[in-house]
């Protein structure tokens, strides 16, 4: 999977910008997501598989808001492999504390916010994605999360 070059330096300038100016992103660095894939590493997969797909696809996308949406998508800022009550269901509920979480330091708009809460569809199947940038993260995640969980080390 490679992007050509001019969307290489689209993807690059539009993560570079964001990720200066919002460090919090960077919390998700603490936590693992996937076998020994942080969180941060993988959101940073989703949204490049994402986007990857988006210029591929007969399709025209919001790719800033695909981008910031794939990016935010796990931002719950916890370990959800600890055993702790609040970590139960922890994939029927943590798109909403992911959401919860994005809104206290963006301004997010329809399409990003129904990206974050509707990413785990169809697991959580009465929450379906109601824009194509949805939906393609929600497929985007569970190519990356699949890689990510069959990797060998």
């Amino acid at each position: 999977m490679r992007l050509k070059p001019d969307e290489q330096h689209f993807f690059n300038s539009y993560t570079n910008k964001l990720l200066s100016e919002h460090k919090e992103i960077y919390e998700m660095q603490k936590f693992i997501q996937h076998g020994s894939t942080t969180t941060f590493e993988h959101v940073m997969a989703v949204a490049l598989m994402s986007y990857w797909l988006s210029c591929r696809l007969p399709f025209r996308f919001k790719d800033e808001s695909l981008l910031l949406g794939a990016i935010l998508h796990d931002f719950y800022l916890y370990d959800w492999h600890e055993d702790d009550k609040s970590h139960r269901l922890h994939g029927f509920y943590h798109p909403r504390k992911a959401l919860i979480n994005a809104e206290k330091y963006f301004e997010l708009n329809k399409v990003e916010r129904d990206i974050i809460d509707k990413h785990m569809f169809p697991l959580t199947i009465t929450k379906v994605p109601r824009y194509r940038e949805s939906l393609l993260v929600s497929v985007a995640d569970k190519i990356v999360s699949t890689k990510e969980t069959f990797k060998r080390k």
